[in-house]
């Protein structure tokens, strides 16, 4: 027969079982906190994001760029102050994007070589029409936002920005790949367009402009497949090293080009001298000049009215000319 346990040796068994009990609990509380750490996010199949953070913030600095170079451009077009700036940028799909779109509005399709398929520009008619206003000499103090497709004379004028954003667009994608842009349709209707499948990811890049008391929005859609061959070239470390390194070897080539064609005045001074109005209105030719300067004195040499170069009066094939012999001092006297 079984030896009989005492109340010491029940109360010290009880303990036991409870004790494990209390860390088997624990373990699973912790099992359970470390299984949902390890969730990350949730993921919708409506909206996959196909286009990492980097990629996306090396586009947004590709189009900041895009949108410093354009606004300058339309400034000078227009006559008056432009700002242009990168309101938004995300990923939608193409269904998305077009039933968030005005209708009627300014609805371009973009080809853009050596790559395969278009983008999408859309202008809001709420900027517009304050352009093609401007254009046409209007104040745009008492304008009336029309709602009805550009007319044949209103893409022509149209036109002409959009010329200018694809010439800022292909300077700022240069950088990074060479890209040839031009509007190959236009559509007032955005509905009308698919260029991609509903449900293709695009990313949509938003901005915003305003010329005076007026503000409206251009958006441009970049559809992943057309794009994708160079989402490689998107990081953002390398982006902004090669922008540095590229930009900067590539603006000093591009201004040294054109200071050289640039027209200078230059000026040799042979001396100066103090006369009276009389001697002046009394002069004849074969009348001499005196001066303080010495004959063996070198000849100052300005340009743009600033001391430049010294050097001898010569004679060169029958006319006066100046040899150049060294570095004129600023302060240096005519």
């Amino acid at each position: 027969m079984a030896d009989v346990l005492d109340q010491s040796e029940v109360d010290a068994l009880l303990s036991a079982v409870s004790a494990g009990e209390q860390e088997t609990s624990e373990q699973e509380v912790f099992s359970r906190t470390r299984t949902r750490q390890q969730e990350i996010r949730t993921y919708d199949f409506k909206r996959p994001e196909r286009v990492s953070k980097d990629q996306m913030r090396s586009l947004e600095a590709l189009h900041e760029s895009f949108s410093r170079n354009f606004g300058a451009s339309l400034s000078a077009f227009l006559r008056t102050i432009v700002e242009v700036r990168v309101a938004t940028i995300e990923q939608l799909t193409y269904s998305e994007f077009i039933h968030s779109l005005p209708n009627p509005t300014c609805f371009n399709l973009l080809n853009a070589s050596p790559l395969e398929g278009q983008l999408c520009l859309e202008i809001s008619p709420l900027i517009v029409y304050p352009i093609i206003d401007r254009l046409l000499g209007g104040s745009n103090a008492e304008l009336f936002i029309p709602q009805r497709p550009l007319t044949a004379i209103e893409w022509r004028l149209v036109s002409r920005i959009t010329s200018r954003l694809i010439v800022c667009m292909c300077e700022v994608w240069s950088h990074l790949v060479k890209i040839e842009f031009e509007v190959a349709e236009t559509e007032s209707n955005p509905h009308l367009v698919q260029i991609v499948a509903p449900n293709e990811v695009v990313v949509v890049v938003g901005l915003e402009l305003k010329m005076g008391n007026r503000a409206g929005t251009m958006t441009l859609c970049l559809p992943f497949n057309v794009i994708e061959p160079v989402m490689g070239k998107l990081a953002t470390q390398n982006w902004m090293a090669y922008q540095r390194k590229a930009g900067s070897s590539r603006n000093r080539e591009r201004i040294s080009t054109h200071l050289k064609k640039a027209e200078l005045r230059l000026r040799a001074y042979l001396a100066e001298s103090t006369i009276t109005i009389n001697d002046l209105i009394n002069l004849q030719p074969g009348d001499i000049i005196p001066t303080k300067k010495p004959a063996s004195t070198d000849l100052v040499v300005q340009v743009e009215g600033r001391n430049k170069f010294a050097g001898r009066l010569y004679q060169y094939k029958g006319a006066r000319a100046i040899r150049i012999t060294r570095p004129a001092l600023p302060d240096e006297s005519l």
